[in-house]
């Protein structure tokens, strides 16, 4: 089954206005923070069309969004008392945490087009050994002889 091709500009510009209204009264100034830093990283992967780790950052602070905005919810969100700009903001962030996921499959396959690998290796262990690379005995790092 083909899927859709979806713009990595839309799908920005519906998470930023999404915030900018579920910003406006309830949630803390963490919200917009961690929200429009992902979507400044978002507007890299737009200006650079061929980068495989700007979409694959992005990606990421999608997932960790979804994460932070449903703790910001439980903690903050007041379930009484609300006024109607309250309720409009609260509605416009909890459609933004519903369609995240969806944004994150549509990046996901931006990132396979891209030339990414279809399981995200961050091989930590590889990058600290690759430092280390000569056998000279004085160049040992930290108890590691090659």
């Amino acid at each position: 089954m083909e899927m859709p091709a979806i713009n990595l500009k839309a799908i920005v510009l519906v998470h930023w206005l999404l915030t900018v209204w579920g910003s406006l009264v309830l949630l803390p100034q963490s919200y917009a923070w961690g929200n429009f830093s992902v979507l400044a990283v978002g507007v890299w992967a737009i200006a650079q069309r061929d980068s495989i780790d700007a979409v694959l950052m992005f990606l990421t602070g999608m997932a960790v969004t979804i994460l932070t905005d449903i703790i910001h919810f439980g903690i903050i969100y007041p379930w009484t008392n609300i006024v109607a700009v309250g309720r409009f903001a609260a509605g416009m962030a909890i459609l933004n945490l519903l369609i995240k996921p969806l944004s994150c499959f549509f990046v996901y396959q931006m990132y396979r087009e891209r030339g990414g690998d279809y399981n995200v290796n961050f091989d930590i262990e590889t990058s600290v050994d690759s430092r280390c690379t000569t056998d000279s005995a004085d160049t040992a790092f930290f108890g590691h002889r090659y």
